[in-house]
């Protein structure tokens, strides 16, 4: 077993947990440890554990049963989603501007069966976009409304949730590692430096990070 804090470790998640939660963490953990080198796999493909493609693997899991039986899981915060639009959009919504307001949906997805639309009425027209990072930034230029993750959402001060909407738990976010991999110390200190910034996040993961009418 490899003891040495040096060497490649390679992590898989989806690319918002990366972008707009986790790359503060590790860079945090990569100065910490200057000898361990990083490859973040930042795709909406993720990585197979059992094939090594990757070491730890950040997933959120909606029923932990479908977890495979020969990976070792940390339990993590649950992860909430709700709808949001611009806050100038429902300003201007609400002192009755004509503008229609549309869904903004990437394109595999639709539009999720437990969104609403609260308040807001929206046109039959849909925005479509092919990634996260277009939907967010389609949304703050006032197209309409979007389902996001509360970390994302609540986060950004160009957006507020749609009155009259719930929020929908996508699941629990759980750190996994595989085998003889997850023994290694480089693996092990990874995984419990993680841990204990997600735990702390679990108010923001749960929407609970900000109070709003």
């Amino acid at each position: 077993r490899d003891q040495s804090v040096r060497g490649l470790l390679r992590v898989t998640l989806a690319p918002p947990l990366a972008t707009h939660l986790l790359m503060p963490d590790f860079a945090d953990f990569a100065r910490l440890h200057p000898d361990i080198e990083m490859e973040i796999l930042s795709s909406g493909e993720l990585a197979n554990l059992t094939n090594r493609e990757a070491d730890v693997a950040i997933r959120v899991v909606y029923d932990r049963k479908t977890l495979p039986l020969n990976l070792h899981g940390m339990k993590g915060p649950e992860l909430f989603g709700g709808v949001y639009m611009s806050c100038d959009r429902l300003a201007a919504w609400r002192a009755g501007a004509p503008d229609p307001i549309r869904w903004i949906v990437i394109s595999i997805h639709g539009i999720p069966g437990w969104a609403s639309e609260g308040e807001v009425r929206t046109t039959g027209v849909p925005f479509r976009t092919t990634d996260a990072e277009a939907q967010i930034v389609a949304v703050r230029q006032g197209l309409g409304m979007t389902t996001l993750p509360c970390f994302v959402g609540d986060a950004d001060r160009l957006l507020v949730r749609v009155p009259g909407t719930d929020l929908h738990m996508y699941g629990t976010v759980w750190l996994l590692t595989q085998g003889e991999t997850r023994k290694t110390k480089r693996v092990r200190l990874f995984t419990e430096f993680v841990s204990r910034r997600l735990a702390a996040y679990a108010p923001l993961l749960a929407g609970l990070s900000i109070s709003r009418d």
